[in-house]
């Protein structure tokens, strides 16, 4: 035990700012990566690899097995390659999150939108008839990140948001029915907008597995930037939102607005980096999760 201590005391004194802020940047890493790959089917793989890794070191360094030993140290510069290969999903959104965190704050608040208050009112009313009426929906509102590459997709209408028009877009067998709708400020710019499904695998981890393509886009689109993603589901009319790849379901309009208020919070004077705004939601969303 003195020995111990006294090695522990001996790192203490060689210790120097220097190596302080080099095993911070360390565990910023290693943070960073499970943080990124948390929730994800590749944190499983993950897992898997390390106990592979070990299995194969401790096996090698406490039995002589020459040849066992020689197959390894020649494998793992394989494996090294191939993890690139294996986590690519991961490693290319991780990279948009850096870049999408490094970019200019975009001033989004009630006074560069004027109506978003009163859009909110009327996304949450139209939300709650649409929930009444078990009329399936996805409506995703537009926050700092461009979602132009979705609008393409979609039916351009550039009109003014109403709960009638929202229900009219969702009524079942339309044109328009199919898809999500994108919200900007006051503004509906597209409808029967095509989005991305989620790969995370969350929600085939849930003890309800009926969800389908509506909750699994929006999660798609929570992971793939900072919008936020409202789901009315047609089956059971219950109300479901998304953000930062966390989804929260089953919450009443009232729960909807003030977690929609929170989100589209004002933001005019705020200095605040975005990547910590960001943050803070997905906090929040996780917050919510649990309740």
């Amino acid at each position: 035990m003195a020995e111990f201590l006294n090695n522990i005391l001996f790192i203490f004194q060689r210790l120097s700012w220097l190596s302080a802020l080099d095993v911070l940047l360390v565990t910023l890493i290693f943070y960073g990566l499970l943080y990124w790959l948390r929730g994800t089917q590749a944190m499983a793989l993950l897992r898997g690899v390390i106990l592979t890794v070990v299995a194969l070191v401790l096996i090698t360094s406490l039995v002589s097995l020459p040849a066992f030993s020689w197959l390894v140290q020649n494998s793992l510069p394989a494996l090294l390659l191939a993890v690139p290969v294996i986590f690519a999903p991961e490693i290319r959104r991780a990279l948009e999150r850096i870049g999408r965190a490094g970019t200019l704050t975009i001033a989004l608040n009630r006074n560069a939108h004027p109506g978003l208050e009163q859009t909110i009112s009327i996304v949450v009313t139209a939300v709650a008839r649409l929930s009444a009426r078990q009329h399936g929906a996805l409506i995703i509102m537009q926050r700092l990140d461009s979602l132009d590459e979705y609008i393409r997709s979609g039916v351009r209408m550039d009109a003014t948001v109403t709960p009638e028009l929202l229900l009219q877009i969702f009524y079942p067998n339309t044109p328009l029915h199919d898809g999500a709708a994108i919200l900007s400020g006051h503004r509906v710019v597209a409808a029967a907008c095509v989005m991305p499904l989620s790969s995370s695998g969350i929600l085939n981890r849930s003890p309800e597995r009926q969800m389908g393509l509506r909750h699994r886009a929006a999660l798609g689109i929570s992971e793939e930037s900072d919008a936020v993603a409202v789901v009315v589901s047609e089956e059971t009319g219950a109300i479901s939102i998304a953000h930062a790849g966390h989804m929260i379901r089953r919450i009443d309009p009232e729960r909807l607005e003030h977690i929609l208020n929170a989100f589209f919070q004002p933001a005019a004077n705020d200095r605040t980096p975005k990547w910590f705004r960001r943050f803070i939601s997905s906090g929040l969303l996780r917050k919510s999760e649990k309740q």
